[in-house]
Formats: structure tokens, sequence, C-alpha cells
């Protein structure tokens, strides 16, 4: 015990006496009393635990927050429960042991299966590469990183690329990029919109890298409320100039930002999927139904959508990367279709679009387009006629009076409008050439 304490001792005063650490020292303690940018860009160069990094930004600080509580930010309405029934009571204390197994199964294991980015032996391993993705933006992209403290304590970890000063019509524009379950700003989606000049900021799940807490879809949500707030507040960015832009499981809290604020510009979902049940009973029983996330809320959001399909993908399929009709993207496009367009997603128009979604490359998508003989310029100037005259809120009544043959080429123009095919894997970067805004009238 001696020699330990010793070792301890020695080791203390070892740092003491290395000027590079008393500088850190000094700057860190400089940065805490006087928190200015030039002070942080020094902070910035040295690699050290992000718990000691001072905060940047506190949901509190926000003087009419849309936060109720320090419970967090509003989530899911709760299921109506129906009172007076004797049943409701007996079914209660019946499926009582499975709620109970279903708790512990999503608290330990299940949310490092759902999340394994959270896990700490593949952070340690994936360490070197998210420190050499971190030095790069900060040095190539001039990035500012930032803590935010959100409503529930978790500290989140961001960075932030400001492209406003430069040239080019994007700058303007502020992308938050929302990673998958074992994505990393540092390594992630961030790196597409910045090939395209867009202001970007990037931030980690909790329990992510400098992120603190466990990424319970509660403690997503709160995340994702901080991260607008800060870009609003903070940056000074309106939420008509940010765009949200999602990979994979990063489309829920993508689809929560644009309910909550319906202002944002534009939503890119980019290999993302319906509801996460049917990909999770791929690896679990069927009696460990404890995933419950779904992407159901973007409906509800009024502005422009790009929906990006990765025809090879080998993660959100149900049976596999060679039947495309099994990609859980195809039932987003269907659902948020159906919702906007009720009149024109008939049986019909819905037989049309499966056609088109059938087609695994850019030939048989052409083939499919064609053999219904779609009239680009005839689909616009219907939209753009029901638009002036009404001006109305999604769902639209359009293809109320229209023919069977009228219906099935607006229904094909919309599908091909609001969702882009991407030949490759679930896990490969997306390019910039595969990026775009979303379509709008």
């Amino acid at each position: 015990m001696v020699c330990l304490l010793g070792v301890a001792f020695l080791r203390g005063w070892g740092r003491w006496r290395n000027s590079e650490y008393q500088q850190f020292i000094s700057i860190l303690e400089e940065t805490r009393k006087n928190h200015t940018h030039s002070n942080k860009k020094k902070l910035a160069c040295y690699d050290f635990d992000f718990s000691h990094w001072p905060a940047d930004f506190s949901w509190e600080e926000v003087s009419n927050p849309k936060l109720l509580s320090k419970a967090g930010v509003s989530l899911l309405k709760p299921e109506p429960k129906l009172r007076g029934a004797a049943d409701s009571v007996l079914n209660s204390l019946r499926t009582l042991p499975c709620h109970i197994v279903s708790f512990l199964i999503a608290h330990s294991f299940g949310r490092r299966i759902l999340y394994p980015g959270s896990v700490y032996l593949l952070q340690r391993a994936m360490r070197p590469m998210l420190q050499q993705g971190q030095a790069r933006l900060i040095e190539e992209c001039e990035g500012q990183r930032n803590k935010l403290v959100a409503c529930d304590g978790n500290e989140i970890d961001t960075m932030f690329v400001d492209r406003r000063r430069e040239e080019g019509r994007h700058g303007q524009t502020l992308v938050i990029c929302c990673e998958g379950n074992a994505g990393f700003y540092e390594v992630g989606c961030m790196n597409t919109p910045l090939e395209g000049g867009y202001s970007v900021l990037g931030w980690n799940h909790p329990g992510f890298a400098g992120s603190t807490g466990v990424p319970f879809p509660q403690n997503e949500a709160n995340a994702m409320d901080v991260v607008i707030q800060f870009a609003v507040h903070k940056l000074g960015f309106q939420l008509s100039d940010i765009m949200v832009y999602a990979w994979s499981i990063g489309g829920f809290t993508a689809s929560w930002a644009v309910m909550s604020y319906p202002e944002i510009q534009a939503l890119v979902l980019d290999a993302s999927f319906d509801d996460l049940l049917p990909l999770a009973l791929k690896v679990m029983p069927d009696s460990w139904n404890f995933v419950t996330q779904t992407l159901e809320f973007f409906l509800r959001y009024q502005g422009p959508v790009l929906l990006i399909r990765r025809t090879k993908d080998e993660i959100i399929t149900t049976t596999g990367p060679e039947d495309i009709m099994s990609n859980r993207g195809n039932n987003l496009l269907l659902k948020l279709l159906q919702f906007r367009y009720p009149k024109v997603m008939t049986d019909d128009g819905v037989r049309a679009i499966r056609a088109w979604l059938a087609a695994s490359n850019h030939v048989e998508e052409a083939a499919v387009y064609s053999s219904y003989e779609v009239d680009d310029d005839w689909c616009v100037s219907v939209l753009q006629s029901y638009k002036t005259e009404r001006d109305v809120f999604f769902p639209w009544s359009v293809g109320e009076d229209m023919t069977l043959e009228g219906r099935r080429q607006l229904a094909l123009f919309l599908a091909r409008k609001y969702m882009r095919n991407f030949d490759s894997t679930h896990c490969t970067p997306l390019p910039y050439s595969e990026f775009a805004a979303p379509w709008g009238l």
C-alpha cells in the first residue's frame, strides 16, 4: 500500500513538473473563468477527459423553453387507460412479470444490443479513430467543440463547423446531423454536408464518447432538444435555416425534432426505417417485445422530406438485402404519402409505387416510370394549382376527382420526388453527390 501511494505521488509530482501539463491546467482554469472563443480554441488542442470541459450551453439559459420540467421534453402521448373494467386490473397483474423482464432486458444488455456505440470496449477500440476524426474537424474544418447540458443533466458532446462567412449558397443553412446506433460525429455523417459547404452541427448520443448518460428514448429527445436550442439561441440560426439529416436509427431523434419544431426547413432520412420492432425480432425472440421506437413522429411534419433508400441494405431489411421489398424504408415512403396525399394513394396508386419500389437499379426504375407514361410537367401543374387555390396543411385532397391514370402518374411522380435510391450497403458513407435538399413546390 505504501509503495502504491508512493508511485501515485511520484506520478502526480511528475505531471506538475511537466511544463506542458502546467500550461494545460493554466488554460483550463482560464477557460473556466473566461469562456472566450480564443481560450476554447487553445483548450481544443489538448486531448483530455471531456467531463472537465466547461459547459458552453445549458437548457436553463433559454428564457421560454418548450420544456415542461426537468423530467424531460414531451416525447410520447401515453396510451389511454380504460377505467372501471375489472379485466384491466387482472390483465395488468397477469402481464406484470413480462413487463418486469422486459424492463430488465431493456436496461441491461438490450440497450447495448440496440446501441452498441455506448459499449465501453467498442469506444476504447475506436478511440484512435475518434481522436483522428476530431482533430481533422478542428484543424482542417475549424470546428468548435461544445458541451451542452440537457434538462436531464446529461452532458452532450457536440462539434460545430461554421461556413456562414464563406462564399457559396449553402453556408447559411445549418445541417444538424443525427448519427446511427454505432455512429460518432467524429467519423460519422457530418462529412456528407461538410463536402457541400453547409454549416454543420454534429452531436453524440448520450453515453457515446464525450456525452454522458444512456441512449434511452427520453434521453435522446432531451439531447436533441438542447442541440436545437443551442443552434438557435447560441449559434444564431433561425429554425427556418436548419435542416435535420439523420442516418439509420438517428431518424428517431430527427423525426422527434421536426415534430416538436415544425418550423425546421427540411428533413433528410438516410437508411432509416419506420419501426424498430420488426428489425429487432430478427435477432431477438418474439417474447422480448420491449422495443417501441418508431419514426412516425415525422408524419406530423409539414415541411419538405427526402428519404434515401440503400438498395443493398443488409440491416433494415427483414429478410435480407436481396429482397429489396423487405426494406423498411419502403414503409416510410408509403406511410408518408398515404398521410399527405390520401386521395392519390388508392389501391392502384399504392400498386404503382410498389412496382417502382421493387426496381433494384436506375434502369428498372426508369422502365417502370416510363411504362406508366408519367408526365412530370402535368404533375407539377396539378400540385401547384391545388396549393395556390387552397394553401392548406397536409393531408391534401388532391386527386379526389382525378382519373385512375392520373392518380397513378401522380403517385409515381411523388414517390420519385420523396425518395432517392443509393446503390450501396447500410454503413457505406453517403457521398455528397447523393445528398440533396428535399423537393418542394
